[in-house]
């Protein structure tokens, strides 16, 4: 029962019509994006779902061609010859899969050092990759436009540091707003004379400015870029976050400040060796850090969330049709995989409707997770029954997936544990604390109700039998159709009683 088989004038609901199979989204399909940063060269794959891609090819090195650019002017010698290799590599990686377009971007090394023209001829000789060398604007315009991806109705100031360069980016109604870049990157503070006075004084006058141009004002501070990630994930060391997905990571400005200062009193190789932080990476930290608590302190966020997704993200966002770009990502992902994974694709959006009674009057926010559930309660039933539930919570709370924030991840993954399980599995007892108690329960509730209605019918629950649910009077009525008599066996009214019993509530069965 395929969604898009599925034709006619019925309602879609909030959620629309999936557009993964549109021309526009197919084309957006292995879509092959080259960073070549002051630190880093990368080049990311993009397939799957186009509004929640998944990344088909990853890759990054350690370059550095930004290092000792301060004081020389040039980009670093060694680096460029890392970086040239890294480019001969993903040209012939990237034809052997098949990736059409291959887009190649360089930012502040690239577009500033003396040879930085030369450079990126040689590239486009020797790879047959164009490079496009963009400024400062369009930086921070493009991994604004990432959060977007990740984020759609994301509103506060994007901060995007690289090795050379720090740009700024405002977002909110959906687009982005006024930017502007500095030369706030580690590689550029390594370079200042004077020792650690001088830095500090340099870091207070560059945001400073930063502030005075871009307003003090914004609740929320969206950070991108691979050192504002390894500050993430030592708070999270910090902390015994249980959860180490970087993507949508939150931390208040008090966090940041007892992390900075946790960080300075630590060993880099310990810290390093727990978090598995690379040395080239670890080495920028305490000077990011410096900038990071800067940027706290002046601009006076209410919130600092952590975006895996950036520039090259914001170059498959750039290609997404406005139709496309308005779609919720969590939603679109998951019926991808539910397509593509699941037993019988389309029954998600079944049990959607026949489980929706119990969540009557929940808010939008709750109800897509609810969706999300239904449409990822099969995806994992390759995966031994013993460990199926457990399969399903890591699936939940580890996959590349946008628009969830870390208490929605466990709680989709709690539900779809007690999709397959009774009980809860001990080993995830550290992740509940992210959840309120109420949360906790509803998650089971929506469990034990997927569970029910999976079982109950092959094909559509929700034209066989009905949910009315009276909270006022705790009362859970299953109403059954003619043609479901036989399908309500023991095991279903188990499974029914067992959702009644979750709901505190009185089981009645009754008939058409």
């Amino acid at each position: 029962m395929d969604d898009h088989a599925q034709s006619g004038p019925e309602d879609w609901g909030p959620f629309g019509r999936p557009l993964f199979d549109d021309p526009k989204a197919r084309a957006l399909s292995r879509v092959g994006v080259i960073d070549i940063g002051s630190n880093s060269v990368r080049m990311v794959v993009f397939d799957g779902a186009a509004r929640s891609p998944a990344y088909f090819f990853n890759e990054k090195v350690m370059c550095g061609l930004g290092a000792g650019f301060a004081e020389s002017g040039r980009l670093n010698p060694e680096g460029r010859v890392r970086a040239l290799a890294a480019m001969r590599r993903f040209a012939k990686l990237a034809e052997g899969m098949g990736v059409k377009p291959l887009s190649a971007v360089a930012t502040a090394a690239m577009r500033e050092a003396e040879d930085g023209p030369e450079f990126r001829q040689r590239i486009e000789t020797e790879t047959g990759v164009p490079v496009w060398v963009i400024d400062g604007a369009e930086e921070a315009r493009l991994s604004a436009q990432g959060v977007l991806l990740g984020w759609p109705g994301a509103e506060g100031l994007v901060c995007d540091i690289g090795g050379s360069s720090m740009e700024l980016a405002q977002i909110g109604a959906g687009g982005v707003g006024k930017r502007v870049t500095s030369e706030l990157g580690p590689f550029r503070l390594q370079g200042i004379k004077g020792g650690q006075r001088a830095v500090t004084k340099e870091i207070k006058s560059r945001i400073k400015a930063l502030a005075e141009k871009m307003g003090t004002t914004h609740k929320r501070l969206f950070l991108v870029g691979g050192s504002w990630r390894a500050i993430a994930r030592l708070d999270m060391e910090r902390r015994g976050y249980p959860l180490h997905v970087l993507h949508e990571y939150r931390m208040t400005p008090a966090d940041v400040r007892e992390t900075v200062k946790w960080i300075a009193g630590q060993d880099t190789a310990a810290l390093r060796s727990g978090t598995g932080i690379g040395e080239a990476r670890m080495a920028l930290v305490p000077l990011a850090s410096q900038v990071l608590s800067e940027l706290v302190r002046v601009f006076k966020p209410k919130e600092i969330a952590v975006s895996s997704y950036g520039i090259r993200e914001g170059m498959l966002y750039e290609q997404m049709s406005p139709e496309l770009r308005d779609r919720d990502p969590l939603i679109e992902a998951c019926r991808f995989q539910e397509r593509k994974d699941s037993r019988l694709p389309g029954f998600g959006r079944a049990l959607y409707n026949f489980v929706l009674p119990i969540f009557a009057g929940e808010p939008h926010e709750r109800l897509r997770i609810v969706r999300a559930a239904c449409l990822l309660h099969d995806v994992s039933w390759r995966a031994h029954p013993d460990y199926r539930h457990e399969a399903c919570f890591d699936n939940a709370t580890r996959a590349n997936l946008g628009g969830l924030t870390h208490p929605e991840r466990i709680f989709l993954g709690l539900a779809l544990m007690h999709r397959y399980k009774n009980g809860r599995s001990k080993r995830f007892d550290d992740f509940l604390g992210i959840l309120s108690e109420n949360e906790v329960k509803r998650a089971e509730i929506l469990g034990r109700a997927m569970r029910f209605g999976a079982m109950f019918s092959a094909e559509t629950p929700d034209s066989l039998g009905r949910l009315t649910w009276t909270p006022k009077k705790s009362r859970l009525q299953l109403t059954l159709t003619p043609a479901a008599s036989d399908l309500f066996g023991e095991v279903a009214e188990a499974r029914f009683k067992a959702l009644a019993t979750a709901l505190q509530a009185e089981p009645v069965v009754t008939r058409d």
